[in-house]
């Protein structure tokens, strides 16, 4: 398997390895490594997983992108990834038999569309949030890289983050040797557990700094150092080269395929569905990452009918799929869900190479969106888009709606990001009449975003002092 550049034309594409790929973490283009093509995994293939633990099903489905490392060399990174997670399943389900946020008041029993609802809990880890699932496979990964490769340089990993990335990604490379980590934050735009968790990080390779703006100021700021030609030049004379922590490095994204497949096993093995049949996936989105791992696994054969973008009011992403227009030229939002306070979804982009299979349009894309703010898709790659995604945004107010109605009806209590994601979930079925059963990606501990939850449920937040 090979990697390529969603900018390069095809006469002057490089195609490179994996372990390479890693190590740069974006191309010197100013695309993405995306692979040459996505495998298949065939149905017996799914059916082994059920029977098998999470390091060795992340172990089959990277194998199957990762082609330059060694089965051992997997392995050995899925065990030192997963050991510090608090649960032996890393990625478990906590299954619903009908809608989670039903309000049986407000819905006619005799009009109820029932489905299975499986909460897929993304933050048993470290960090207590999704991140943790790929970002402590990916040091892993180009540990053994460095390797692979004869890398003799420093590598300086450069992380924009709207408060999850950042500290795991600190959390996973502390420490690690060959390595240095920056991370830049809003200033003001991540949860104050967040900006503790990353402030007070241990370490001797370790920087965290604030950005005075909002994600996508911070983003900007690391994409312009990736390609800058000057900076790159100066760091390589003092033997440093750059890499990134960020879904933008492909060794951060491919992990993330990994717990679909993991979910659809463990409902197969509860039971609740049979092998072969059709789920829905539903992720709240901010910079695409998470659901455009949905999407490799669908392409990759995973039994997926329909990938539920669910964005809070920033909700550039739902009218981008309802559209075809991409346009962040509009008011930027601070919100109870700071990790998808975002106008530029940079994994978007590997999205629409897929899609396209034509680097020139992408690139004429990304031109389009840097120098106007905004691009319109034609009418047939919508029509494309309309196939696999639904989108629909969350307000603040029904957000700590479904928080309050599932924690009352379900004694289940969620974080503001997966309270956004069940309230377009139920949109989703309100509207079609689907019933093929629901996988919500859960992305964070309630905990991290204590205040905001603890107001849905109609508590006193007054007494939280630093917390509040």
């Amino acid at each position: 398997m090979k990697y390529i550049s969603t900018r390069s034309n095809k006469k002057d594409l490089n195609p490179i390895n994996s372990a390479e790929a890693i190590l740069q973490g974006m191309a010197a283009d100013g695309g993405l490594f995306v692979p040459e093509f996505i495998p298949r995994i065939k149905m017996n293939e799914i059916k082994a997983l059920v029977e098998k633990r999470y390091e060795s099903r992340a172990v089959d489905i990277l194998s199957k992108f990762l082609t330059d490392y060694t089965a051992d060399e997997l392995n050995e990174c899925a065990e030192l990834a997963y050991n510090w997670f608090d649960v032996q399943g890393r990625a478990p389900i906590a299954v619903f038999s009908d809608n989670p946020n039903n309000d049986s008041k407000k819905t006619d029993n005799k009009n109820k569309k029932s489905h299975t609802t499986a909460v897929l809990e993304l933050w048993h880890g470290p960090t207590s949030a999704f991140k943790d699932m790929a970002l402590q496979m990916l040091p892993q990964l180009m540990r053994i890289a460095l390797k692979k490769t004869g890398e003799t340089k420093q590598i300086l990993i450069l992380v924009a983050t709207s408060g999850d990335t950042g500290k795991a990604a600190l959390a996973g490379f502390a420490d690690v040797p060959q390595t240095k980590i920056m991370v830049f934050y809003p200033d003001g735009g991540v949860s104050k557990i967040q900006r503790l968790q990353m402030v007070t990080q241990v370490g001797k390779n370790v920087n965290v700094t604030a950005v005075k703006g909002n994600f996508d100021d911070a983003q900007a700021g690391v994409k312009m150092i990736f390609n800058d030609e000057s900076i790159r030049k100066q760091l390589l004379n003092s033997n440093v080269k750059l890499s990134s922590a960020n879904s933008i490095n492909w060794g951060r994204l491919v992990p993330q395929i990994v717990y679909y497949f993991s979910a659809y096993a463990d409902l197969v093995s509860v039971k609740k569905i049979n092998l072969g049949d059709t789920v829905n996936i539903t992720v709240p989105t901010g910079n695409f990452g998470n659901i455009l791992a949905a999407y490799y696994a669908k392409k990759m054969g995973l039994p997926v009918g329909k990938l539920i973008c669910a964005s809070n009011i920033n909700n550039i992403l739902t009218d981008f799929f309802k559209t075809g227009i991409y346009d962040r030229n509009r008011s930027f939002f601070k919100t109870i869900t700071p990790s998808m306070d975002i106008l530029i979804s940079s994994n978007l982009e590997r999205l629409l190479y897929h899609e396209t299979n034509d680097s020139t349009r992408v690139k004429h894309f990304m031109d389009e969106l840097n120098s106007t703010g905004k691009y319109e898709i034609d009418k047939d790659l919508k029509k494309r888009f309309d196939k696999m995604f639904y989108a629909d945004y969350a307000g603040e107010d029904e957000t700590k709606a479904t928080i309050k109605n599932i924690f009352d009806t379900m004694h289940y209590l969620v974080d503001t990001h997966t309270a956004v994601a069940i309230t377009v979930a139920n949109k989703y079925y309100q509207n079609t009449g689907d019933k093929n059963p629901m996988i919500v990606a859960s992305t964070a501990s309630a905990y991290k975003f204590a205040p905001a939850v603890l107001s849905a449920l109609g508590e006193n937040i007054d007494n939280l002092g630093e917390f509040a």
